[in-house]
């Protein structure tokens, strides 16, 4: 099986392409740079003819920058996505796509299953919501991956707050279960090989580390990584970006793990490795730049 990763710079289209790799499938990468320039009627150009399969490893997981950019939000989460099954559709190929947890609004008292409607309340979530609907009507075999937290977004915080004071604000109210860029590759790269096997199992997925946690306590276990300074006081208080994250959300992954065989596996053991992902992206960055 022909497997095509449309990536990004960000280190999830890395790792993803290093374990796929690692698998008999033949994996060819599509780059895309800079997704405001990206013109969505050359896909021809782009997509070999022998594609079976398209995972878009466009993985957009911080509200407060699709709240900033909402043009870059609109292309990034719904119409770079919707091309991709509308091609894939034509051409008899099919899509993995990624959602996440902020198709929810929160309000739910206990974790989201597969089948619960998304009730957005922030521009990344209405994207990501609206892609999924359009996805389901245009092609048939798609598998739609939402996940909970990105790991490395809050670690990013972090250090961006410890950089210019020594106290972060992050609420206690707000519930959800981060996930690593290493955990994520390994769980697309098992679907897509199930996949591979000829397994007929398309639909809405969900994934999330093991452990619900709140973003309060999220930042006490970032505080005492090693590389944030030390001093960082963790107070439990809304910051104003942390506005845009839902109260709850945590999601039941029973699904992926009935269908796939796929565990949840702790976020706090990737800890470590995800904060040095971010570090070598960090010196890559500054390399080219």
């Amino acid at each position: 099986m022909h497997v095509l990763v449309v990536h990004d710079y960000g280190p999830l289209g890395r790792v993803l392409l290093e374990t796929l790799r690692e698998t008999h499938l033949q994996v060819s990468p599509l780059l895309i740079s800079e997704v405001d320039s990206v013109e969505l009627t050359a896909l021809a150009n782009w997509v070999p003819d022998d594609t079976d399969l398209i995972v878009n490893a466009l993985w957009l997981a911080d509200p407060e920058l699709a709240e900033n950019d909402p043009e870059f939000a609109h292309k990034a989460s719904f119409s770079l996505p919707v091309a991709l099954a509308e091609y894939a559709s034509e051409h008899n190929m099919s899509l993995l796509q990624l959602s996440s947890s902020y198709v929810f609004d929160g309000r739910k008292q206990s974790a989201y299953i597969a089948s619960n409607p998304g009730q957005p309340v922030n521009e990344l979530g209405n994207w990501q919501w609206e892609c999924e609907q359009a996805v389901r009507t245009l092609l048939t075999r798609h598998i739609l991956l939402r996940t909970g937290w990105s790991l490395g977004r809050f670690l990013r915080k972090v250090q961006e707050v410890a950089a210019r004071s020594d106290t972060i604000k992050l609420p206690g109210k707000c519930h959800g279960q981060p996930v690593t860029v290493t955990d994520l590759a390994r769980v697309i790269t098992a679907i897509v090989k199930q996949i591979d096997c000829g397994a007929e199992v398309w639909g809405t997925y969900q994934y999330a580390g093991a452990e619900d946690i709140s973003l309060y306590e999220l930042g006490l276990a970032i505080a005492g990584l090693p590389g944030i300074p030390s001093g960082l006081r963790v107070v439990d208080e809304m910051a104003d970006w942390a506005k845009l994250e839902p109260a709850n959300a945590t999601m039941i992954c029973t699904k992926i793990r009935n269908t796939f065989g796929i565990k949840q596996l702790p976020w706090r053991s990737g800890l470590s490795e995800e904060l040095g992902l971010l570090s070598r992206q960090e010196r890559q960055s500054e390399f080219t730049d």
